[in-house]
């Protein structure tokens, strides 16, 4: 209520405010899941509306400057102190073991073959490029710790080599480690000679 100069009373208007609501239709994003394992990606788009339509794979060339790369398989192998993480590549059967080619790294012929073992049982020499890095022991448990990372590296590339590989005995670890020297004696298993008089 207003008072006027006159003294009458009088009604303000009232004044009505309208809401309006305003609804927003969210889309949710489309997932895309894109398989890099040939020169030409494949993105399968799979959409989550309430139909039951499943969209149709489409094949999208990669772009201008775009490096695609193979994914890499790897495997860990253990001998004695030596730890040895291998990755594996499809590529011309190249062996890179800590910088170095397999022939400047391992000296003998002995250890270059107890390497490339499951490689040439599986049948796959010269199918893969190897980049190893091998720590700790000696150049012989550095060779069996490359040998069962190899091994289990393609196994994780398929699965079907199992049989093959376990027939012969290059999954299996090699447990057997160095005998700790005892008090008293001048090692594991060696006796101070016995003198009698």
């Amino acid at each position: 209520m207003i008072k006027s100069k006159t003294g009458a009373k009088q009604v303000a208007p009232k004044t009505t405010v309208k809401k309006t609501v305003v609804k927003k239709t969210v889309t949710a994003a489309p997932e895309v899941a894109v398989e890099t394992t040939s020169p030409v990606r494949k993105v399968v788009a799979t959409t989550k509306p309430s139909s039951d339509k499943v969209a149709a794979d489409k094949v999208v060339a990669p772009k201008k400057g775009e490096k695609i790369i193979a994914p890499n398989t790897n495997g860990v192998g253990r001998r004695k102190s030596s730890v040895a993480r291998v990755w594996l590549k499809r590529g011309k059967g190249e062996i890179v073991i800590n910088g170095k080619s397999i022939q400047d790294y391992f000296p003998t012929n002995e250890t270059r073959v107890e390497v490339i073992k499951p490689l040439v049982i599986c049948q796959v020499q010269g199918i893969y490029n190897l980049k190893v890095n091998v720590v700790g022991g000696g150049i012989c448990s550095q060779a069996g710790a490359i040998r069962l990372g190899v091994a289990r590296a393609l196994l994780k590339e398929n699965e079907a080599l199992r049989p093959v590989l376990r027939e012969n005995g290059l999954l299996t670890v090699d447990s057997r480690l160095k005998e700790r020297k005892k008090p008293g004696q001048p090692g594991a298993r060696r006796k101070f000679q016995f003198v009698k008089r």
